[in-house]
């Protein structure tokens, strides 16, 4: 602490609020890979354990995808700062189990032929747009470091990671053209997403609107 007169002020620490958040995140993310594993080990991931092995990696990384969409939309309704903070591990993390996700499919379902799985990604729209998904998330990951940021410039960073949202619409589409018959589950992310991205488009207009009055009001008056 350093005393100037009558006051006393504190030194920064440098440190951050809630240090245990990233950490917390990344622990929270890896419970339901734990779980699908401790549940293979004892034979108890049903009658067709690739099926729901499939079926939950996949779950996950749509649920983590779209809860990191959602930290700049909570950031400007709400005030908060921390989902910011937290955005990068929820992005990571959701890469991750799409990654694992269509690895089971690859190794395990398909056995590594070649050829059935370039068969089934042009044949079967479900894995056609599940495939784009993740190829749309690669740029997102290779580019999610502060040097990236500073390499590319903000606005061309920001308009890189605006694919998430054509990734997350892709994961849904893919969500619900897998389970065919009772969609209620995949509509309701559906909804989630169409709904961040509507509090996108809100600030994105008022922003907007915002800059064009203010180059309104200082151009100069037209003569007489």
């Amino acid at each position: 602490m350093r005393a100037t007169g009558s006051l006393i002020t504190r030194r920064p620490t440098g440190r951050a609020p809630f240090p245990w958040l990233k950490p917390g995140v990344l622990l929270g993310a890896l419970v339901p890979l734990a779980s699908i594993l401790v549940r293979a080990r004892q034979d108890a991931l049903g009658a067709d354990p690739i099926a729901t092995a499939l079926n939950e990696l996949g779950l996950s990384a749509l649920i983590l995808l779209i809860a990191s969409l959602a930290c700049t939309p909570a950031r400007r309704i709400f005030g908060w700062t921390w989902p910011i903070r937290i955005r990068r591990e929820l992005g990571l993390a959701a890469v991750g189990y799409a990654s694992l996700h269509f690895l089971t499919y690859v190794v395990l379902d398909q056995g590594l032929s070649l050829g059935a799985i370039f068969e089934d990604i042009l044949k079967r729209p479900f894995i056609t747009v599940g495939f784009l998904a993740l190829v749309l998330l690669m740029p997102l990951t290779f580019t999610s470091t502060k040097a990236s940021v500073q390499r590319l410039g903000f606005r061309r960073w920001q308009r890189i990671h605006q694919l998430g949202y054509a990734a997350g619409a892709l994961a849904v589409l893919h969500f619900i053209w897998r389970v065919k018959l009772d969609v209620t589950q995949p509509l309701i992310y559906a909804g989630v997403l169409v709904a961040l991205l509507a509090v996108r488009v809100v600030f994105w207009r008022r922003a907007r609107s915002q800059h064009e009055r203010r180059e309104a009001g200082s151009s100069p008056a037209p003569h007489p």
